[in-house]
């Protein structure tokens, strides 16, 4: 063991640092005139789409008992980044006492039915906002990661300009709600916290009657696709992929069924709050089966296009035929297996942080560089780590080629880190152990029953929000036990939602065995396959972290990491020999996925492939040259295919 190493990576909070003003090259020739402007929904796509992002009046003020508007005339915002991101303009934090108030006015809207109707959207605001449209609430939502959506319609007057305000407040680590990284004592892994909007804001024109929610569901035989509709009200659907078209129509014998509480919530277009006063929805259930079926993989990311028209709705989305599982091969390990077949995962750990935008990625592009450049680096998956990203990023990942593992975001009182991190990290086997039941929910910073609540319902959302996804392959449950409780009862509620892929119910320990993997993070010592006593695949989801400090690149001159080198030469030949020497001869032995840390430095945190600013990649791939064995048939030859 690296037991000096690990004392070095004890993290300490260093709030007092001045950071480096540093920029990535979308963010420094960003137009603040085009913000974020392409189609935030790429799974449910209509025509009608008016982009709110850009300037917006702001306010901080401290919080008070009044439910009166203030005066929001503190200077300009630019919405979507977060106050305390440089791209925002503002660079403050929000404090958990203090409230932060947006204003813009909506442009004219347009009239294209009869009875048209106004969804106004946000892509994620941190951590409770309230909407406002000419002074009056239209709802609230709570919980910073998920989108949400309302109809103005009654709210608007087409004979005046209108305003739209947006309260906000947000706890960030002082409460148990759910925060991921974020803290206000920024330091080692845990990093800058931020609030407020954080993904773009939009409004659609929608007919009367609509399509409110799509589930896709690409059947174990890899030649069926089961697809359902709701809408709004009753009315004729059609569903055409290449080749094939299915008509429902209320006056049939196929008459479309009430929506039940089994399909509601499942949709790629919103996490369902206060969509509209009208509650009369319906569901339709499609079937297609596919002759010559293109299947989906990294190496060949084939999409199929889908239309549906629901009266006078028409809404654009994707699929892919592709299938998750864990399987035995014919040598009897336990493995991930795509589209039936053993499949190695390389993965990397993705923080989804910017120097300059925090959790907003300065641009479309930015997002793309990132799959692109690990792809180019042979990896085949990214791990998103305890963030849910904005919709465009998973949609290139199913254009690109690039599994997905998805964390749920974690949340919790303060953690009790020597207990749940430092110990567990050096001593698995002796504290990684513990139970997660009710008599240690105070251990795992769990003991509100809210605090329960809040994530067993956000982890459902989750689930349902990103269940359409082709990429993404396994949800990753909870992550070295932060915040983590009853998590075997969890893992049987995430498989209510979604029985079509794996579950990593614990990564890292603090695992209760009903998982599809025993996924351990091993830093500190020799690398190995363990021997699970339940027969599941098993998957090193953490590892490496090694570091190099880049000056001019990086946010501070401390370094956090888990190894230390001094030059790009020294980095390089570590990881070769960690990929090569440490890695590729444990998987005949049984290793079914592993998981690099990390795709780029995050502040303090100096172990990415990337610098922070994304200018500066450390690795060169070419430095191993038979990197492709991880994908080629002769990495199972002695275990089975």
């Amino acid at each position: 063991m690296d037991l000096i190493d690990a004392i070095k990576a004890i993290d300490k909070p260093h709030e007092d640092d001045v950071l480096n003003r540093l920029y990535t090259t979308w963010g420094e020739n960003l137009d603040p005139e085009h913000v974020l402007t392409e189609y935030p929904r790429p799974q449910f796509v209509r025509d009608s789409y008016v982009n709110l992002n850009g300037y917006w009046d702001y306010s901080m003020v401290k919080e008070s008992s009044s439910d009166d508007i203030p005066e929001i005339s503190d200077g300009k915002i630019l919405v979507p980044f977060s106050p305390e991101a440089i791209l925002s303009g503002v660079e403050k934090q929000l404090k958990p006492d203090e409230i932060l108030w947006y204003k813009r006015s909506l442009p004219k809207l347009p009239k294209t039915y009869d009875n048209s109707r106004y969804l106004l959207h946000f892509g994620a605001v941190d951590q409770f906002a309230d909407v406002y449209v000419n002074g009056k609430l239209v709802g609230s939502h709570s919980g910073g990661y998920l989108p949400f959506t309302f109809d103005i319609t009654g709210y608007i007057d087409e004979a005046k300009e209108n305003t739209l305000i947006v309260k906000v407040r947000d706890t960030s680590d002082t409460s148990y709600h759910s925060r991921g990284k974020q803290t206000l004592k920024r330091g080692g892994m845990y990093y800058t916290a931020q609030s407020g909007i954080w993904q773009t804001v939009w409004l659609e024109e929608v007919p009367d009657i609509y399509v409110k929610e799509l589930k896709i569901t690409p059947e174990e035989d890899l030649k069926t696709v089961s697809i359902t509709i709701t809408t709004t009200q009753s009315t004729s659907v059609s569903v055409k992929i290449p080749g094939q078209e299915l008509v429902k129509a209320p006056a049939s014998s196929d008459a479309p069924e009430r929506q039940n509480d089994s399909l509601e919530n499942f949709s790629s277009d919103i996490c369902p709050l206060n969509l509209s006063e009208n509650n009369d929805s319906h569901c339709y259930k499609f079937r297609f089966e596919l002759d010559s079926p293109h299947l989906w993989s990294p190496e060949d990311p084939y999409l199929y296009p889908l239309q549906i028209v629901a009266g006078s709705d028409r809404v654009r989305s994707y699929f892919a035929i592709r299938s998750y599982s864990i399987d035995t091969d014919s040598a009897g390990v336990r493995r991930f297996f795509l589209n039936n077949k053993p499949y190695f995962l390389m993965g990397v750990l993705d923080q989804g942080y910017w120097p300059d935008g925090l959790y907003t990625a300065p641009s479309d592009d930015a997002l793309i560089y990132d799959i692109k450049e690990m792809k180019r680096l042979k990896f085949n998956m990214m791990r998103k780590h305890i963030k849910i990203e904005a919709a465009r990023w998973y949609y290139h990942c199913d254009k690109i080629g690039m599994i997905v593992w998805q964390d749920m975001v974690c949340g919790g009182s303060s953690y009790a880190k020597p207990v749940v991190t430092y110990l567990p990290t050096l001593f698995p086997k002796v504290f990684g152990r513990l139970s997660d039941g009710p008599a240690y929910y105070k251990t795992f910073s769990r003991h509100s029953a809210e605090g329960r609540k809040e994530w067993i319902e956000e982890m459902k959302n989750t689930i349902k929000y990103l269940y359409n996804v082709p990429s993404i392959a396994t949800w990753v449950l909870f992550n070295e036990g932060w915040g983590q409780f009853n998590a075997a009862g969890a893992t049987i509620m995430a498989r209510e939602c979604d029985d079509t892929r794996p579950i990593d119910q614990a990564s890292g320990w603090f695992d209760e065995g009903t998982g599809n993997y025993r996924s351990v993070h091993n830093y500190f010592r020799p690398l190995a396959v363990e021997k699970d006593k339940n027969k599941r695949a098993f998957v090193i989801s953490e590892y490496g972290g090694y570091t190099c400090h880049i000056a001019g690149h990086s946010s501070v001159d401390r370094i956090y990491g888990y190894k230390k080198y001094d030059t790009l030469d020294a980095l390089g030949v570590a990881y070769y020999n960690l990929i090569n020497g440490s890695i590729k001869p444990l998987i005949k032995q049984g290793l079914a996925g592993a998981v690099y840390t990390q795709l780029s430095d995050v502040e303090e945190e100096v172990n990415g492939l990337m610098t922070y600013d994304r200018r500066i990649t450390k690795i060169n791939p070419n430095i191993d040259g038979d990197m492709s064995y991880f994908l080629e048939d002769d990495v199972f030859q002695n275990s089975g295919k």
